[in-house]
């Protein structure tokens, strides 16, 4: 017997609770065909009293038929038959194993590829669990009802949710479902190429595709783990996604004051929405130097487009000067506002 071939009766064997004379018994019969106890015991190391508990054991298995005759004798199944189902299971186990699989990520970058269905969901969960202030989801009709919960819970902690539900045409009426419950705003957008995303306070994110969570096509998730990349999601979020989203349902003014965004669009449209005097401090990085900075002061002035494509605030320093505060990766404000809390005066 080939010692790579009783290896692996071996692992089968841990699988089937076999011993040792059950797998010496097993490969004597499957090598000839059919076997008696007696010729059992001459061909392994077996005793003799324990031959027919041994064979009885693989009988119960399914491994080998015992034919009562005289003497009886011991015949293998087929593996094909005594393992197909085994081998199919494990199969489908190890696939699932690898697509569960996330590779460990590196310290400088804090980005995983997912592959599976349970993992991407378990990923967007967490990104909604963790957020502490201000949270944007893009989900369809089935994910919201999976995770209304969670998102009511996050509701009655007081973040901000942008919610947006897609496709349109598939996603419940204000009438059927309670979307003040659930978010600060709602939108609904055509498509059902949208993305799933998930983006906690403008940096732990994830992106998937809606195929991802319906069948194997393009099976994949992006996880940003409170990573600076997570702004690209934010982003598109904004800008490409909510931008072209018709309202379905908003409840943002009555959230108290004072507020804090990771979103200066967010930040902006409050202003706008709400109306009346603010005063801002915000926490980001000079655009000339990148070196860190935090300005506290009197909103004296503010840019905002209904497209939500422009955003920014003014912010009066108490040197009296002003500064003007955009959002990530911005260049033609002075500073790139990375967390910012408004207050009413």
């Amino acid at each position: 017997m080939a010692d790579d071939l009783r290896t692996t009766m071996e692992r089968v064997g841990e699988r089937f609770n076999l011993g040792e004379y059950e797998i010496d018994a097993y490969l004597a019969v499957l090598e000839r065909g059919e076997l008696t106890a007696s010729e059992i015991a001459g061909e392994t190391d077996i005793p003799q009293p324990r031959v027919y508990d041994t064979v009885r054991s693989l009988s119960d298995r399914g491994l080998v038929e015992l034919r009562e005759s005289r003497p009886m004798k011991i015949v293998a199944v087929d593996p094909a038959d005594a393992f197909g189902d085994i081998r199919s299971s494990l199969s489908e186990m190890v696939d699932e194993l690898e697509a569960r699989y996330t590779a460990p990520t590196r310290d400088t970058e804090a980005v995983s590829l997912v592959k599976s269905r349970s993992t991407i969901l378990r990923y967007v969960e967490e990104v909604i669990e963790s957020a502490e202030y201000e949270l944007a989801v893009s989900l369809t009709p089935d994910l919201l009802r999976r995770f209304r919960d969670v998102l009511e819970r996050r509701v009655e902690d007081g973040v901000a949710i942008e919610l947006l539900v897609t496709p349109a045409a598939r996603a419940p009426s204000a009438a059927e479902f309670d979307y003040e419950a659930v978010s600060t705003e709602t939108r609904s957008r055509r498509g059902i190429t949208t993305p799933v995303i998930a983006v906690a306070d403008g940096e732990y994110s994830v992106y998937a595709t809606q195929d991802a969570l319906r069948d194997d096509r393009d099976r994949y998730g992006v996880i940003f783990n409170r990573s600076a990349l997570g702004f690209l999601v934010s982003g598109f979020f904004g800008t490409v996604l909510w931008s072209t989203a018709d309202p379905i349902s908003t409840d943002g003014e009555d959230r108290p004051f004072p507020r804090t965004y990771a979103s200066i669009r967010r930040a902006v449209k409050d202003v706008n929405d709400v109306g009346g005097d603010f005063a801002a401090v915000v926490t980001g990085r000079d655009v000339e130097t990148g070196n860190e900075i935090r300005v506290e002061g009197p909103v004296v002035d503010y840019e905002y487009d209904s497209s939500e494509r422009v955003a920014s605030l003014t912010v009066a320093d108490p040197d009296g000067g002003r500064v003007t505060v955009g959002g990530l990766v911005a260049a033609l404000e002075e500073i790139e506002g990375q967390e910012i809390e408004l207050q009413r005066r």
